[in-house]
């Protein structure tokens, strides 16, 4: 392998480490090598701690004069929570950078490179490039459209049911799936649901793992008519963890009243057709930095994603059960594509089995549509790389 390549991995293994602890901040790594030796690695743990460079200078000290650096992002170059890392990496004598890809940010964008050149530092940008960008596919989808990153998750049947016609679904899928779902909360800044779902369910919606470090996302409820019941977990537990209510001005104001005490946090939207107008709560969202948005709906909320084309990619459980039901609800409802080629074709795919089950990974795009994905990835797609099944 060459060498530039091998040591890419290790930074993209490094990065890959602080999987949904970043957010909306990138994943990065950094592996500072001298003469055939590494001498200093370091990763970005969290958003407003030292950026993955500075980590890895420190631990280098002296040995880093004469060294080259390698990152899968390019550098900053701008005052943020954090000092430029280029000023860093210039002050520290290193001889080379070697980048996966420039920073889409646009207060960055091409400025490090430039920086760091203008010092006399040798820049190389491209290597392991497409697994940097899936490594980061989050990332930089928040970060040119301040708009979520939008996950899919649904368990269903073979035969494409998602309960029953009486509607039980608990549990259509193993424990292994369940467990791979609540690694997916936990790495997401937000997971909604309709309001169907609260209604039928009543869930908690939170990380139930045995990582005591796991955060809870915040929980966003469509709910066009503010039917959201004052009894539900969501609403008890708002204090503990932040709820949302996406609604329009149909709600009632005594219930929105009520549903504030409570510590609910109520969103105002405008109606599209009968629902929630969905193109404007996505940069609502992303105003409260909320970049990975989990959706766990039933069939109107997730058909109603996919109707707007705002689905990134999609992770489908199959469980080897038959349920049968003309009444039973799927995993996509509405009125659906009257043609085949209005329909919508999974890209990228990646399989998993787990246990019994089988899991399908994938980005739907519109047939008929050219997209220019990112193809590959670090192990895979940073959901699909880090959690592990």
């Amino acid at each position: 392998m060459d060498p530039d390549e091998r040591y890419m991995w290790m930074v993209l293994d490094l990065a890959r480490r602080a999987c949904g602890k970043t957010n909306p901040n990138p994943m990065v790594g950094t592996v500072i090598v001298r003469d055939g030796e590494v001498v200093g690695t370091g990763f970005h743990k969290k958003a407003g701690d030292e950026h993955a460079e500075i980590v890895a200078l420190k631990e280098a000290g002296a040995k880093a004069r004469q060294a080259t650096l390698y990152a899968n992002l390019e550098p900053c170059s701008h005052q943020g929570r954090t000092p430029p890392c280029t000023e860093a990496i210039i002050r520290a004598g290193i001889r080379k950078v070697i980048i996966a890809t420039i920073d889409p940010n646009p207060l960055v964008s091409g400025q490090g490179v430039r920086l760091l050149r203008e010092a006399g530092v040798k820049v190389k940008v491209g290597v392991l490039e497409d697994k940097a960008k899936r490594l980061n596919e989050v990332f930089f989808k928040y970060i040119t459209t301040k708009t979520p990153f939008v996950m899919v998750k649904t368990a269903m049947s073979l035969d494409g049911k998602i309960a029953t016609a009486t509607g039980k679904s608990r549990w259509i899928s193993g424990e292994r799936s369940r467990r791979f779902g609540h690694q997916l909360r936990a790495v997401s800044d937000g997971i909604m649901v309709g309001i169907n779902t609260i209604l039928h369910d009543d869930p908690r919606l939170t990380v139930r793992l045995d990582d005591e470090k796991a955060i809870n996302p915040a929980r966003i409820i469509v709910d066009s008519r503010g039917r959201l019941p004052l009894n539900s977990n969501v609403v008890k537990t708002a204090r503990e963890t932040k709820t949302i209510l996406a609604t329009t001005d149909l709600i009632d104001p005594e219930k929105r009243e009520a549903l504030t005490d409570a510590g609910v946090e109520i969103l105002t939207l405008s109606l599209r057709g009968e629902q929630v107008n969905l193109q404007e709560l996505m940069p609502a969202l992303g105003k409260k930095e909320i970049s990975a948005l989990l959706v766990e709906g039933g069939g109107t909320l997730n058909y109603s994603f996919l109707k707007e084309n705002i689905i990134d990619k999609v992770y489908f459980f199959i469980a080897p059960i038959l349920l049968g039901g003309e009444n039973a609800p799927t995993p996509l409802g509405g009125a659906g594509a009257h043609e085949l080629k209005e329909s919508w074709e999974v890209q990228d795919l990646e399989l998993k089995q787990l246990d019994n089950d089988l899991l399908i990974i994938g980005y739907p795009v519109r047939r008929g549509e050219v997209v220019h994905r990112n193809s590959g990835g670090a192990g895979g797609s940073i959901r699909s790389a880090t959690v592990q099944g």
